[in-house]
């Protein structure tokens, strides 16, 4: 539950982002598109983003001719990973994903979040935004497109137990998805576990799992400084998503509102990765029990202590990502998205694969 409930939500939003200006389009019929979008309808990139300019942004842009009728995963009933097939099909005609939920149908996208790969959230972005154009050259012979890609906050990992380093995680079960999370920290000599998300608080509260990663506000959300002690401030990774559209569908309007839909995504990519940059730094502020610092998650009613990365820790994690995690990407993602990363990737992270 976010701490300051839906009203405050949308004032800060108000404070946050300018009001939009209309835009003109032609004069005519009603355009219907329903938008299933973040996993969880109370997440700040649904109510402070998606809500205020997916759906009623287009609607005050184009004069009311523009409707969308916008849901969560949660509310769909969906599990995220059906994105692909869902907008492919004409169900809806925008959705968003993570990107490895997304992969399993276009495993290239994995390629753009792995773990160790973006230590902040600019090169994150920077990474992100030249891998949209190659991304697309895939997704677009499924029928949907990229509009834009965005983050959540930093994944970080909360644990139940004290540690000062990264090597005090060695023989810890941590609570992980995704193949990087798993080569990371199998790298590190932890036992990485596969739970839910949902699972994740009882499994930490019965020492099932010693440790999860999540995003940094994510956990607060969900309650997880009740059953965990202690916060990491090193980002492994950032859960990039993407937003898509069915391509048929989007070709098919007028070029003037598919010109007003591809300004709104760009406003919304920017407002996004404002907010991942604004809820990981939030996040762990909310954990540790900062009040004055934390405005958008829930304050822990037990705070955390927060572990900060040393140097020796951000080494490491370079270190595993050259050496176990991106070899570890191709060779389940083929020779192509080795050519594709050196080509794309490399140039911005300074590291190239096969050396």
């Amino acid at each position: 539950m976010l701490r300051t409930g839906l009203a405050a939500l949308l004032g800060l939003a108000s404070l946050a982002f300018p009001a939009m200006a209309q835009t003109a389009i032609p004069a005519g019929p009603r355009i219907a598109i329903t938008a299933v979008t973040q996993p969880l309808p109370t997440q700040p990139q649904f109510v402070l983003v998606d809500q205020r300019l997916l759906r009623d942004g287009l609607r005050e842009r184009s004069g009311g001719r523009i409707q969308v009728t916008l849901a969560s995963h949660a509310e769909r009933n969906l599990a995220g990973n059906e994105i692909v097939r869902l907008v492919r099909a004409g169900q809806a005609e925008i959705g968003a994903g993570t990107l490895s939920t997304l992969s399993g149908d276009v495993p290239i996208l994995d390629g753009v979040d792995l773990s160790g790969l973006a230590p902040d959230i600019g090169l994150a972005r920077q990474i992100a935004d030249a891998m949209t154009p190659v991304a697309n050259r895939d997704l677009e012979r499924f029928g949907v497109r990229i509009m834009a890609m965005y983050p959540f906050p930093a994944q970080v990992l909360f644990c139940r137990q004290p540690f000062a380093r990264l090597s005090d995680l060695r023989g810890r079960r941590i609570r992980t998805f995704g193949n990087s999370l798993v080569d990371f920290y199998t790298a590190l000599g932890a036992q990485p576990t596969s739970i839910g998300f949902p699972e994740v608080y009882s499994a930490l509260e019965r020492g099932v799992v010693d440790c999860a990663i999540t995003g940094s506000g994510s956990g607060v959300s969900a309650r997880w400084p009740e059953v965990s002690t202690h916060i990491s401030d090193l980002p492994v990774s950032w859960a990039v998503a993407a937003y898509i559209v069915n391509l048929n569908w989007f070709n098919r309007l007028e070029p003037p509102v598919r010109a007003l839909i591809e300004a709104t995504f760009r406003e919304i990519g920017d407002r996004q990765w404002e907010l991942g940059a604004a809820a990981t730094r939030d996040g762990i502020d909310c954990a540790i029990g900062r009040q004055e610092n934390c405005r958008i998650h829930a304050l822990a009613t037990r705070p955390m202590t927060e572990v900060v990365a040393n140097d020796a820790d951000k080494a490491e994690t370079r270190r595993i990502f050259e050496q176990v995690v991106l070899p570890g990407f191709v060779r389940r993602c083929g020779a192509r998205c080795g050519e594709i990363y050196n080509q794309t990737i490399a140039p911005i992270s300074g590291i190239r694969f096969g050396g």
